[in-house]
Order: structure tokens, then C-alpha cells, then sequence
């Protein structure tokens, strides 16, 4: 349930907070005085659209916090959805959800102190409040309007539903395009195969590229390198006059002298080591001497080698270590044009997308129809306490031609106004006033046959009551009073009747203070409450009104009373007898 509402500079408010109990909740107050200030704030907690004009005239900021006491059986469900998203839960402690706007329209929101986006208040929005807006019966005209609710009220799953649909759709545009594309189709495969042919013939390996190079340079520079390392081997150690031959000279002087001067050991050690040196160098070269020779026949292998590469390289304007992966890239994008090209193998996945999205459409269907008359009865019968006594409702399945997204079938409310009359399209035949009615039998027949833990445990009327009175107000009062039982209710309402039958009033008030005008919302019982429930029936407020204001509690209080009193145990023997 809501349990507190914070607003802070929201349109006309400055600031206000507002403590809501379990039970049926009343919000009234002279016309204009913002009555649904209240309801607007709290759409904006639950990631309703938001602009600059929601910011009080002056203020930098509008400020909203709603504070919920989910139940145990609804905190089961939202604990896993809270986690994965990142949002801390307690068990046993309320949720918060804040949004503030700014002066420029800016919007940030926050889910239990976290960081959340308007999607996600507006996600987590759905599982705690349900609302009916004054103008409800509008829905009842609109094809998707209609549908969703009686999905609704069925359990119906309507996302796998879609997704069924989707992949039907997208299976069968690959198809339609692959019959369409298949001449172009056939080219590009013969394309892609002619160009792989000529790059199998090169069948270039990764690396290889440098490999050849590498390879190509030392034979292109054999003759260099030998006559190189033949003056080098020399030099260090074949000559007569060698650096070897005449580093060991330096060393057989030294050693028959170090031994009478102490610091020549060092020089004696230097020559050793640059010896060592020496002989290792040596070592190297014969090596390089043994391993190199000059082999034209592989030189102009590789010459004719990469020649191949730049020739193909230059003419799929390519760099040359680049053509190993243009040939893999090949390879797949000719295995895509194959599968495309594959009609068969697309028909199947076509007629198995079809399939699958028609057996979810026929439980759907099923559904459906079960949903259909309990609905139509429900509602028929909340008709009979509104004013339209002998009217009947019924919501009609019109089989497709054709599959649509929804399903195999639409969804329209029929209603017969009065006893004799026979059921028409709901839009055609009713007025305004049965319409308002009509919106709010619905509305409270489906919250009320909502299973419970699928039930959000706050319902909001906003003026849907507008067009009755009589009669049916003081009916609309009960059934709102009745719906208080079981969950939190709350309703912006101009009807007396309805009012006096909440378990908790707040009247709205408006004010000019300090050359602003500014909205104010207080709890009002006993003398207060009467005084506001006298205004409400109209007139001056006289001794007369007063009294009738009185009664009109006592009434509510006694139904109250009467509706929470135990059955005779012997009931239902008279209903059987």
C-alpha cells in the first residue's frame, strides 16, 4: 500500500506530506482547487512523462517521494526483479521511489536511494499501483484497450505471445526476400566463387606474407652475406695478424708480469673476457657461413610467389597481409548467400515459426474464452446496482481472417442498456453517463476478481465517478467501501454519497499566500468531516445540510458495520431451502 506521499515545489504545492492508511480513501475539495494534484504527483513518482511545467513557478526543482509497505505475497515477487536491477530490498522495509524535475525539464529518479530510470519506476510502478483516470470509459472504445484489459483479467501472456509473433515475422520476411533477391542472388554467389578461386589458387596462409619476405631477403642478399662473413671471420680470427691471434699476444705479455704489478690483473681479466668474446663471434659466423648458400631456383620461386600476392592484393585493392582474412570473409559471406538462397530450408523455418506462433495464438484463444463470460456476468451484475437495471454486457471474440499480433481474435464489449434491447458495439449505443458507468462496473469488477498476490495493493479513481449521483453514488460509495476490505483504496471524488463512505478524508484546499497561490491537503474527521460532506451536497451549509451530511455517515458506518458482521449459521439452509 502507499503509505506516505512527499511533494516539494509540484505545480501550486510548496510543500506537503501526505500519510494514507489501508482502506477506502476519499480526496475532495472545492472545484479548482487541485484536487488531482495528489493522483498527478504520485503518475510522476511512477515514471509518468515529466516536464519543466511541473516545477512550482520560482523554484529550481519538483521534488516526489513515494513511500510503499509492499505486502510479503507482492515483495516475493518484486525481490528478484529488485536484485537484478541493483535496487537494495528488505524484507519488512517500505520502498521508496523519488523523481525530481527541473526547471529545464531535466529528469532524475531513484528506487530505494539508488540511481533508477524512469523506465524502471515506471516498471516497478505497475506491481504497486492500478490507475482509473476520469475519462476510463474512453478505453472502452479502443480495439487494444479492450483486448489488454480482458488479457488482463485471463492471465494472459501476451509478451511470449508477441515474441511468437516476431520470430513468425521474421522468418517469413526471410523468405519473401530470398525469393524476391534470388536472381541477384545467383550473381553474387558466382561472384564470391570466381573471386575465391583465384584466391584458393594463392591459398595464402596468416604470416605467410612476412614469411616470404623475410626469406626473399636473405637469398636476394646471399652472395653479400658471404662475402661479408668470410672478411669478418677473417678478421676476427682466420688472419695471421687476427683480433684473436692478437688479443692472445696481449695476454701472454701480461701474464708473465701481473704477478709483480697487482693492477695489470685487471687489464689481464679484460683481455680474457673480449677473447672469450671473440671466439663465440667466430663461432657465429661459421655457423651463418655453413647454413647460407645461393639457391636461384628458390629465389625465383618466391619472386613468382609474391608477385602472385601483389597482383591479387592490387586488384581487390587490398594490402597483401590482408588476404588470408579477405578469403576467410569470402568463405562466410558465401555460406550466408547459400543459406539464403536455400528456399527449402527457409520454407521449413517459415512453416515452424508459423507454428509455434499458432499454438500459443489457440491458448491464448483458450484463454480467452474462458475469461469471456465470467467477465460478462461480473460486469452485467455490478450493472444492476449502477443505474442500468435489466442492462446486459458481453464481451464478444470476433474470429480473424487473417493472423494479426494479438492473436486469432479481437476483442469487443458489448452492451444492451436495458432490459429487451439487444447487445451492440459498446461505442455506438451508450451515452456519456452509461459509459462513466459502464468504466467504472469494470474497473471494479476487475479489481476485485484480480487474484490475490496478482493484485497491486493500491487502487486509485480518479473523478470516474463524474455523470452519476442518486442512487448509484450511494451504490459507488459501497463498492468502493467494499474494495477498502482487501486492499488500499483511493478516490478524487465531487460526490457526497461516495465520500462518506471512506474509512479515511482528505479535502483539498487552495490559498493565496505571499501573491502565490499555493494547494494545501489535510485529514478531516468528525465536525470537519461533516462540514465537508454538507458543502458537497450542494447549497449553503445550514443546520439542514449538517444533518444530512450526519446521516449520511452513520449510513456508511452501519453498511459498514453489517457488510464485517458474521453470517446466521443456518444461511445457507435458507438459500438452499
Amino acid at each position: 500500500m502507499l503509505r506516505r506521499l512527499i511533494l516539494r515545489d509540484f505545480v501550486i504545492v510548496t510543500a506537503l506530506d501526505v500519510d494514507l492508511r489501508q482502506g477506502f480513501t476519499a480526496l475532495t475539495g472545492e472545484t479548482g482547487a487541485g484536487k488531482s494534484i495528489l493522483i498527478d504527483a504520485l503518475q510522476l513518482a511512477l515514471g509518468s512523462r515529466g516536464d519543466a511545467g511541473v516545477v512550482r513557478e520560482g523554484a529550481s526543482r519538483a521534488d516526489i517521494t513515494a513511500e510503499f509497505e509492499p505486502t510479503a505475497t507482492l515483495m516475493a515477487t518484486l525481490t528478484p526483479w529488485l536484485d537484478e536491477a541493483g535496487f537494495e530490498a528488505t524484507p519488512g522495509e517500505p520502498l521508496l521511489l523519488r523523481r525530481v524535475v527541473d526547471s529545464q525539464g531535466k529528469s532524475r529518479a531513484w528506487i530505494n536511494g539508488r540511481t533508477a530510470t524512469v523506465s524502471q519506476l515506471k516498471e516497478l510502478g505497475e506491481h504497486l499501483v492500478d490507475i482509473h483516470g476520469q475519462h476510463a470509459w474512453q478505453s472502452l472504445t479502443r480495439a487494444d484497450s479492450v483486448r489488454a484489459l480482458v488479457d488482463a483479467q485471463g492471465g494472459v501472456d501476451t509478451a511470449t505471445l508477441q515474441s511468437a509473433w516476431v520470430a513468425r515475422r521474421e522468418a517469413q520476411q526471410k523468405l519473401e526476400d530470398a525469393r524476391l533477391r534470388q536472381a541477384d542472388l545467383d550473381r553474387e554467389r558466382e561472384r564470391l566463387q570466381w573471386q575465391i578461386g583465384e584466391l584458393d589458387k594463392l591459398n595464402p596462409q596468416a604470416d605467410e606474407w612476412d614469411e616470404l619476405n623475410a626469406e626473399h631477403q636473405r637469398l636476394s642478399h646471399g652472395q653479400a652475406i658471404l662475402d661479408g662473413a668470410r672478411l669478418a671471420l677473417d678478421a676476427v680470427s682466420e688472419a695471421d695478424d687476427s683480433a684473436d691471434s692478437l688479443t692472445s699476444r696481449a695476454i701472454d705479455a701480461l701474464e708473465e708480469v701481473a704477478t709483480y704489478e697487482p693492477e695489470l690483473a685487471n687489464a689481464l681479466e679484460v683481455l680474457r673476457g673480449a677473447q672469450a668474446q671473440l671466439q663465440d663471434a667466430a663461432h657465429s659466423i661459421n655457423a651463418a657461413l655453413r647454413h647460407t648458400e645461393l639457391d636461384p631456383d628458390r629465389l625465383q620461386e618466391l619472386d613468382g610467389r609474391l608477385s602472385m600476392w601483389m597482383s591479387l592484393a592490387r586488384r581487390y585493392r587490398r594490402q597483401p597481409a590482408e588476404l588470408p582474412e579477405l578469403l576467410q570473409s569470402w568463405k562466410q559471406e558465401l555460406a550466408e548467400l547459400d543459406a539464403a538462397a536455400d528456399l527449402a530450408g527457409l520454407e521449413q523455418q517459415a512453416d515452424a515459426a508459423h507454428k509455434a506462433w499458432v499454438t500459443t495464438a489457440k491458448a491464448v484463444s483458450k484463454q480467452r474464452a474462458a475469461v469471456a463470460p465470467q467477465l460478462s456476468q461480473a460486469v452485467t451484475q455490478a450493472m444492476q446496482t449502477l443505474g442500468m437495471a435489466g442492462g446486459r454486457f458481453e464481451v464478444t471474440l470476433i474470429k480473424q481472417d487473417a493472423p494479426q499480433a494479438f492473436g486469432l481474435e479481437s476483442v469487443e464489449f458489448l452492451v444492451a442498456g436495458h432490459a429487451g434491447s439487444t447487445p451492440r458495439p459498446l461505442g455506438k449505443v451508450a451515452s456519456g453517463g452509461e459509459l462513466s458507468r459502464l468504466a467504472l462496473a469494470i474497473a471494479v469488477t476487475t479489481s476485485q476478481s484480480t487474484p490475490e498476490g496478482a493484485a497491486v495493493g493500491t487502487l486509485i479513481f480518479d473523478e470516474i465517478d463524474s455523470g452519476v449521483g442518486g442512487a448509484v453514488a450511494d451504490t459507488v460509495g459501497q463498492l468502493m467501501q467494499q474494495l477498502g476490505r482487501d486492499r488500499q483504496v483511493l478516490a478524487v471524488t465531487h460526490l457526497a454519497q461516495v465520500a462518506a463512505c471512506a474509512h479515511q478524508h482528505l479535502v483539498v484546499s487552495k490559498a493565496l499566500k505571499d501573491g502565490q497561490t499555493s494547494s494545501d491537503i489535510r485529514a478531516v474527521d468528525d465536525t470537519e468531516r461533516v462540514h465537508e460532506i454538507a458543502r458537497m451536497l450542494g447549497g449553503a451549509i445550514t443546520d439542514t445540510s449538517r444533518a444530512h451530511a450526519q446521516a449520511m455517515l452513520q449510513s456508511a458506518r452501519e453498511h459498514e458495520t453489517a457488510a464485517n458482521r458474521p453470517a446466521p449459521r443456518n444461511s445457507s439452509k435458507k438459500v438452499a431451502a
